[in-house]
């Protein structure tokens, strides 16, 4: 059971966590190594937001399908034969057998366990020996839908029957990725790469919204992006951390004919837990997911989306940098951090917030870890 009485007498003897970033402590380390904390975020958090389940052009056909998940809740995006995408649950309405597995293309969905068989409208076509059965009537029997929405190709799912629009909830952020990327709905996925990492989701989310780590952390990075130009700004529920041109097209990070996306970096976040890069050069956009399997462990993805869903010679380059270079001095990072807050000779620090909210900024950070600290502290 959550200690709900024993989590707010710890709130009281902390130092403090305040609206104002520049004058705030951190979030205590037991936000991201307490079980009954990580219980909480599933409700809290997670399945009342949205979440970034894949792409329009992976279900491009009629009667196409993928899955994902949300923490233990399993979902399928498919599109229909009126060519309209929906979202459901994935579980069968007679005894609970999950219905699909990876992705593909079928026919019908027929549940591997009784063979009941259901639209890709979620209707229940066919059960075996129903007609038999008194007052057995099939539309009671439908599949249950999740809450859809396309945005710039991505699509988005929510748990949360009520949930605000995502494009209401996030207002400004389609107008900021059409500007530094106008093709953006031309893109078609090409490629995932998985990351299994030791450390609390949150400890990812907290080192993307920084840069204050990036000149002794990522050398080659910050040869590609003209840091004295790099500015993160917060919005209601994301943040924006954009560069302007590239210090070089021959960077040791990667190197680039000037094309499309001709600034050097833009980067966003999107409450709670997905992140969107586009890089300088050929037109581009990746989606990092960070998605939680315990308390101390985390599953990430990042899907790239091209022109035609191909990695051209300098977009594998990127790609390569991102997956060999970045991605494991990011990793090594948080996997540290992991287990220092593990320590009894840490707490909380405090976020260095500058006057001008440079790129030593760590403002964004406060931002994520206010949001966090509202949705837990509502539940309790």
């Amino acid at each position: 059971m959550i200690k709900d009485n024993d989590l707010l007498k710890s709130w009281d003897t902390d130092e403090p966590f305040t609206n104002d970033p520049s004058n705030s402590y951190t979030l205590p380390a037991r936000f991201y190594i307490n079980h009954d904390l990580y219980e909480l975020e599933k409700n809290a958090v997670f399945y009342k937001s949205w979440h970034y389940a894949g792409h329009v052009s992976q279900v491009n056909e009629q009667r196409s399908f993928f899955t994902t998940t949300i923490h233990d809740q399993n979902i399928f995006v498919a599109k229909g034969q009126d060519d309209q995408i929906r979202a459901f649950y994935n579980v069968c309405a007679h005894r609970g057998h999950e219905l699909l597995e990876g992705a593909g293309k079928r026919n019908v969905i027929t549940c591997p366990y009784h063979a009941w068989a259901f639209d890709f409208s979620g209707n229940l076509i066919s059960a075996r020996n129903s007609e038999n059965v008194t007052n057995f009537n099939k539309c009671d029997f439908s599949l249950k839908e999740v809450s859809l929405e396309i945005f710039c190709g991505l699509i988005m799912i929510n748990l949360d029957e009520k949930a605000i629009p995502f494009k209401k909830q996030f207002q400004g952020l389609e107008d900021e990725i059409r500007y530094y990327l106008p093709s953006v709905d031309s893109l078609e996925f090409a490629q995932r790469d998985k990351f299994d990492v030791a450390c609390n989701w949150k400890i990812l989310i907290d080192n993307f919204l920084e840069c204050y780590h990036c000149a002794p952390a990522h050398k080659d990075f910050v040869d590609l992006v003209d840091m004295d130009s790099y500015r993160t700004i917060t919005h209601k529920r994301y943040s924006s951390q954009c560069a302007s041109a590239p210090r070089t097209t021959n960077s040791n990070a990667y190197s680039f004919n000037p094309g499309e996306v001709d600034f050097g970096y833009a980067g966003f976040f999107v409450w709670p837990n997905f992140t969107i890069w586009i890089y300088p050069g050929e037109a581009n956009l990746s989606v990092l997911q960070m998605n939680p399997e315990s308390e101390q462990r985390t599953i990430e993805f990042q899907d790239w989306f091209t022109l035609g869903g191909v990695l051209t010679p300098q977009l594998l380059e990127a790609a390569a940098y991102q997956k060999d270079v970045l991605q494991p001095e990011d990793i090594a990072i948080c996997e540290s951090v992991q287990r220092g807050l593990k320590s009894k000779a840490y707490n909380q620090g405090r976020f260095i917030v500058d006057n001008g909210k440079t790129e030593l900024s760590e403002h964004a950070v406060h931002h994520f870890q206010r949001m966090v600290f509202e949705a837990l502290k509502a539940k309790l």
